[in-house]
């Protein structure tokens, strides 16, 4: 059984803003609630540590697009399928979307694909770092 999510959020401050926090890949941790590290390898990639319900995962995602002030695109090169895109919708608006692909494993995996948790936390965790760019945006 092979399971999918596909989740998007419109952030409305200014790009500038929402990019700047997005970019810092030490606060993600703070936002998204089952990643436990990420690292810098180098300019292009991020080695993550992730902590979910009865399972531990760990992979590397890579940079494929970088645009300033415009587009963030990434996607994983060992690990759970992962990839996903920032990008500017206007002056005082962006765009996260993420899109993820896995074949769960054991007990937990599996209910979690079954009922839509996993893509209710990846939800929740769009919305954590929404809330947290609009707080940043506001006067």
């Amino acid at each position: 059984m092979s399971a999918s999510l596909v989740e998007t959020v419109d952030i409305q401050a200014p790009v500038s803003v929402a990019l700047a926090l997005w970019s810092d890949v030490t606060r993600w941790p703070a936002f998204l609630s089952y990643v436990r590290r990420v690292d810098r390898m180098d300019g292009q990639r991020f080695a993550w540590q992730l902590k979910l319900p009865g399972a531990e995962k760990n992979f590397v995602a890579e940079l494929t697009e970088v645009v300033p002030e415009d587009r963030i695109a990434w996607h994983t090169v060992d690990g759970v399928d992962h990839a996903g895109t920032f990008h500017r919708l206007s002056d005082t608006a962006s765009r996260v979307t993420l899109q993820i692909e896995y074949d769960p494993k054991g007990f937990i995996e599996h209910l979690g694909a079954l009922t839509n948790l996993d893509s209710t936390l990846a939800n929740y965790d769009l919305g954590e770092f929404q809330k947290l760019a609009e707080t940043a945006a506001a006067p």
